[in-house]
């Protein structure tokens, strides 16, 4: 089997997981795309399951207007970037308001997706997005610490880079303001230099 037909039958299984009971359906899931970039997003929000793709509402506005900034469309980000997240799920609203946040079973549930997609990709870029998606790969306690920054890590045995972003929400106000602001200036800087988003740059003019 080659790897665009196991990204196909893997997502074909990951769209009818129903193994979190507090979980609110459909699973949410990018194109299939063979990529050595890899989005991590949290989870998707209320408006993702009506549109039936990531990042597709508010806060995604936000981050192709990112990735636009960089050389890429949000069209052809999508064509050639797997797009996954830590949960794949809407979690519902929490009543203190905002989404509720995924609880460690419910991560740790979904976590088989992510590793599977991390084995078939072997990324050379990892890209997540906001704290919480974040800390699955890297140790984080403020976003200072780490936005605007470049990590190397092994992970199943795959050296890869992580460059990290703040969640482009427009609940949080932390990329808006300094240091916010010109770490996430430096992040996408980052990217842009990385060869990785150097290929999917060219890619894209060529389309």
């Amino acid at each position: 089997m080659n790897k665009l037909d196991a990204i196909a039958q893997h997502q074909r299984s990951l769209s009818e997981c129903r193994l979190c009971e507090d979980m609110i359906p459909p699973v949410i899931i990018g194109q299939q795309v063979q990529s050595e970039i890899l989005l991590i997003g949290q989870a998707p929000g209320d408006r993702e399951g009506e549109l039936g793709r990531p990042f597709a509402w508010t806060a995604g506005k936000t981050l192709f207007k990112w990735f636009d900034s960089i050389g890429v469309t949000e069209t052809s980000f999508r064509q050639q970037v797997y797009m996954s997240a830590v949960c794949r799920c809407f979690p519902g609203k929490n009543p203190k308001g905002g989404d509720r946040v995924p609880n460690k079973s419910e991560i740790e549930t979904c976590s088989q997706w992510l590793h599977a997609e991390i084995n078939l990709l072997q990324p050379k870029l990892m890209i997540p997005v906001g704290k919480l998606a974040i800390s699955q790969y890297l140790e984080v306690t403020r976003l200072v610490d780490v936005i605007g920054n470049k990590f190397t890590r092994e992970i199943f045995g795959k050296q890869m880079d992580i460059i990290p972003l703040p969640h482009p929400s427009g609940a949080s106000t932390w990329h808006q303001m300094s240091p916010g602001k010109e770490l996430l200036r430096q992040a996408l800087s980052l990217l842009a230099q990385h060869e990785s988003w150097q290929r999917l740059r060219q890619k894209s003019l060529s389309q």
